[in-house]
């Protein structure tokens, strides 16, 4: 038997609301990553910390749909980013080119997955839980 007509405006609505939440989310995350591939561009995290806890608090909400590996996704982008920034930090401090090199490649990686999943979220698809 279908559903009635008021669960499916329902439903629309709230993968509405996660589409609305994703887009702000992915745009937030996306500035910050263009910006760390622009020399002397780099922008506050603050951008980055607000993507986050958004993704984090409304990540519930996402639960059972098709948008909850968004937020997985975007959440483990920048665990992960965190910590290869923290792990190859004291190339800085050792050599100024490998500290340079690894920000950049992770900056890159970063700049990958990002757009990554704004394009399947733009279609519509779930997003792999590749690294």
């Amino acid at each position: 038997m279908s559903e009635p007509v008021s669960d499916v405006q329902t439903q629309g609505e709230k993968l509405q609301s996660l589409t609305t939440i994703g887009t702000v989310s992915y745009v937030l995350h996306l500035i910050v990553a263009v910006a760390a591939l622009v020399p002397g561009g780099q922008v506050s995290p603050i951008l980055l910390i607000v993507a986050l806890i958004t993704d984090m608090v409304k990540r519930s909400d996402a639960e059972g749909t098709w948008h909850a590996s968004h937020f997985r996704w975007r959440i483990r982008t920048v665990v992960m980013a965190a910590i290869l920034y923290a792990v190859t930090l004291p190339l800085w401090f050792l050599f100024l080119f490998p500290g340079w090199l690894a920000w950049t490649v992770i900056s890159i990686w970063f700049l990958y997955r990002i757009i990554t999943g704004m394009v399947n979220m733009n279609k519509g698809l779930p997003i792999g839980d590749f690294v």
